[in-house]
C-alpha cells in the first residue's frame, strides 16, 4: 500500500516569508563604471561601453507560506536566470538570498559553503526544471529518481523510499506499473509529473518551478497546472513559477514579478496587474492574452 503523504512541516510564522531575496545580480563579464549598480545605462540588458551582460539586475521578492509568487517576462528577460541563482546552478554576482526553513533566515545562502549549498538545495528546495533532462536521470526507473533525491536529503530507509515513491507517483498519476519504467520511455507530460514527485520527496516547504508547461500539449498543460494547484492546496508548499506565458501565470500565481532585460518593471497581485498594468511592456502582454 502507497505511503500517506503528509504536508512539509513549515518553520516559520504565517506572517513571515519562506524565501526572502534582496537586490539579486547576475553579470557575464568584468561590468565598467557605467554600467555598475542598479542605474547603469544598458542596451537592453548589455553595457554598450564594455560588452557586460546584465542577466538580473538588483532583483527584490518575497515568497510567504503556502503562496505562489510568478515571474513572468519574455525569452532573456533574466526570469529563468534568477530561478537558477536562487537554486545555485549559476553562482550571482552579488545580492541576498534567505531562507527562513532553513536557519531562521539568519544567514545570507549565497554565502554558505558548497556544503550547506547542498544541504539547502536538498532539504528547503524542490526544483522542476523546463528541460525534464536536466531535472531526472532518464535510464533509471522513476522509483529509483526518486530514491536519488531522499538519500541526498538524508534517508537510508529502502522500504521508506519505496513506500514515499510509490505514494508520490500515485499522487501524480503515475501508474504504479510504470514505477519501475525509465522517463526516457514517457510522454513529456509524465517525465514534468515525474519532475514534480521528485521534486517533492524530501517534502520541501519551497518549489522551484522553471516553464514546467513549455512545449507541452495544451490539454497536457491542464493537467500539470492542476497538479501543481492540487499540490498547493494539499501540503501548503510555497512555489516560485517562472513563464513567458501570462496564462499560465494567470491560473497560478497570488503575485506577480514582471521582469524585462533583467529588471522587475512591474509587481503586484495578479489580479491587479492583468487588469490594471502600468508598464508599456506590461500591457504588452496582457493585450496578447486577450
Amino acid at each position: 500500500m502507497a505511503e500517506e503523504l503528509t504536508a512539509p512541516a513549515v518553520a516559520c510564522e504565517e506572517d513571515a516569508p519562506q524565501l526572502s531575496v534582496r537586490d539579486l545580480s547576475l553579470r557575464f563579464g568584468r561590468g565598467c563604471p557605467a554600467c555598475q549598480g542598479a542605474a547603469g545605462e544598458l542596451a537592453g540588458n548589455v553595457c554598450p561601453a564594455c560588452g557586460t551582460v546584465h542577466a538580473v539586475r538588483a532583483v527584490s521578492l518575497e515568497v510567504y507560506p503556502g503562496e505562489i509568487v510568478g515571474i513572468v517576462g519574455e525569452s532573456g528577460s533574466g526570469k529563468s536566470s534568477l530561478m537558477r541563482c536562487v537554486y545555485f546552478d549559476e553562482q550571482a554576482t552579488g545580492g541576498d538570498v534567505r531562507a527562513l526553513p532553513f536557519d531562521g533566515g539568519a544567514r545570507n545562502l549565497l554565502e554558505l559553503s558548497p556544503q550547506r549549498k547542498r544541504a539547502v538545495r536538498n532539504q528547503v528546495f524542490g526544483m522542476v526544471y523546463q528541460n525534464p533532462h536536466l531535472g531526472l536521470r532518464m535510464g533509471f526507473s522513476s522509483l529509483s529518481n526518486i530514491a536519488e533525491a531522499m538519500i541526498a536529503s538524508g534517508e537510508r530507509n529502502v522500504g521508506a523510499m519505496r513506500a514515499r515513491g510509490e505514494g508520490l507517483l500515485e499522487r501524480v498519476s503515475i501508474p504504479l506499473e510504470r514505477a519501475t519504467c525509465p522517463p526516457r520511455v514517457f510522454s513529456g507530460g509524465m517525465q514534468q509529473r515525474v519532475q514534480i514527485a521528485k521534486a517533492l520527496s524530501a517534502n520541501p516547504p519551497i518549489l522551484l518551478l522553471d516553464e514546467v508547461t513549455t512545449g507541452l500539449d495544451l490539454s497536457v498543460q491542464a493537467a500539470v497546472l492542476d497538479l501543481i494547484l492540487d499540490i498547493r492546496r494539499s501540503f501548503n508548499v510555497s512555489m516560485l513559477v517562472v513563464s513567458h506565458d501570462l496564462g499560465v501565470i494567470r491560473m497560478l500565481a497570488d503575485r506577480t514579478l514582471v521582469m524585462l532585460s533583467g529588471r522587475v518593471v512591474e509587481q503586484g497581485l495578479t489580479d491587479q496587474i492583468l487588469e490594471d498594468p502600468q508598464h508599456p511592456y506590461t500591457q504588452k502582454l496582457v493585450s496578447s492574452l486577450l
